[in-house]
């Protein structure tokens, strides 16, 4: 199987076929995002310099979820640094200020009436009795590139060492490709907003495959559609080439753990099911530490025993907290916490609980927010946006964990992201067709 990386080239930017009016509004227009102000806190935030460990977290814990604590105790060592100001793309602001003046929530909170691009709800009030909701939507827009392939990254998964052990490595996976296309909301590659044509009446459609490694599951892909009719269920499909069959996953499946390691499809980005299959509930808001600017790509782990963490820059970000309950019977998680970025909509990090109500899981996002994924890269962007660096999943009643280098260090000259970028680098519909998984598969 080909694995793909990066040919040495010109510095150069996303090919954009649409152009974009400039808009009067800035940033700030995202900023009000909260129409009430934050209360203030217990304490200051720890300035920057501050190292956080076991010794000394106590001193900080309000700064921290349950899963943070733990890990910290686990042998993470914090380095706080200076909050940096994050905002959306120039296009995503500009869409934001063409449409959000139209959307609508549905009365049953479900879904979205009359959403084309952009934020869908640039003000929220925390007296507004579906903030909660809002907020995911806020979110689930936030996330949406036009398109994106991540390659040539792997995981490794195991039990997470204790006393300075590191994490005993049972599974290493590599994967050739992630990708996503987005059928509306779209901002910056045409179509714009969204294509005329769209068969399977999708939101957007995923596909990641082939697996390279483990040698038992090489070959190994998956693909869904996410709907527009918020009462279907996703498409979605795996495909085991040693069984020479494909497996069709249920809306409740995508919160299992599959082949050995932690995480769950539903669990990408922070949380990637769809909204309209959760209740949610508004907890309130505070202020975390996060690693939403990362200075290392490839990432750079931790000492052990926190060696499945990164070992990047936290900083103080203030976040909305909401809770989310499956409408699903056989759904993996009783509840999942889920902390919003307030400048940037994104997710630093999740918590998810069984159905005893005791913290199980946590999923870490480690954020770069940057015009370029590394110094070098071929593709890159006019203006700064996310890249992850690397995701954990912990399951802390195990004590073990899945951690993932997006892209892997095993090609160093691999950009890893490619976003917005369309049929240049093969993001087409052909890409998420069963078929094609099959066909890469054999």
């Amino acid at each position: 199987m080909k694995i793909h990386r990066s040919e040495p080239g010109p510095l150069r930017t996303s090919h954009r076929k649409a152009s974009w009016k400039p808009v009067l509004a800035t940033a700030m227009l995202l900023a009000t995002c909260a129409a009430l102000p934050a209360p203030a806190t217990a304490a200051d935030p720890p300035p920057p310099g501050t190292k956080i460990d076991g010794g000394n977290v106590n001193e900080w814990k309000e700064f921290f979820g349950p899963g943070m604590l733990w890990v910290v105790d686990r042998g993470l060592e914090i380095k706080v640094s200076e909050h940096r100001r994050l905002t959306h793309t120039p296009p995503f602001i500009a869409a934001t200020e063409k449409y959000s003046g139209q959307v609508r929530l549905s009365e049953d909170g479900t879904h979205m009436l009359h959403h084309v691009a952009g934020l869908p709800f640039p003000t929220v009030d925390a007296n507004d009795p579906m903030i909660a909701t809002k907020l995911i939507f806020n979110f689930n827009a936030a996330i949406a590139p036009d398109d994106s392939d991540i390659r040539n990254f792997d995981c490794d998964t195991g039990a997470v060492g204790s006393r300075g052990e590191r994490l005993t490595v049972e599974r290493h996976f590599l994967i050739d490709h992630i990708r996503r296309l987005y059928m509306i909301e779209r901002t910056e590659v045409e179509p714009i907003p969204a294509f005329e044509v769209n068969i399977d009446q999708a939101r957007f459609k995923e596909a990641l495959y082939p697996l390279l490694e483990p040698f038992d599951l090489k070959g190994v892909g998956f693909t869904m559609v996410r709907h527009l009719d918020h009462t279907k269920h996703d498409n979605s499909w795996l495909y085991l080439p040693a069984l020479r069959r494909v497996r069709r996953l249920s809306s409740a499946q995508r919160s299992d753990a599959l082949f050995g390691q932690d995480t769950d499809a539903d669990s990408y980005e922070g949380y990637q099911g769809n909204p309209a299959w959760m209740e949610w509930s508004y907890l309130g808001e505070k202020t975390i530490l996060g690693t939403m600017n990362a200075e290392h790509l490839p990432v750079k782990w931790a000492a052990p025993s926190a060696d499945f963490m990164h070992d990047d820059k936290w900083e103080p970000r203030d976040v909305w907290i909401v809770a989310g309950k499956s409408k699903l019977p056989q759904y993996a998680y009783s509840k999942r916490i889920i902390y919003i970025d307030k400048e940037v909509h994104r997710i630093p990090y999740t918590e998810m609980y069984d159905h005893a109500g005791e913290l199980w899981k946590m999923w870490v996002n480690n954020y770069k927010f940057a015009t370029h994924p590394r110094p070098g890269a071929r593709y890159g962007s006019e203006w700064e946006v996310a890249y992850r660096p690397s995701i954990t999943m912990v399951d802390m009643q195990l004590e073990h964990a899945t951690h993932c280098s997006l892209p892997s260090d095993l090609f160093p000259e691999e950009q890893g992201w490619y976003v917005n970028l369309g049929e240049e680098e093969g993001t087409t519909e052909d890409f998420f067709a069963l078929s094609a998984i099959i066909a890469a598969g054999r």
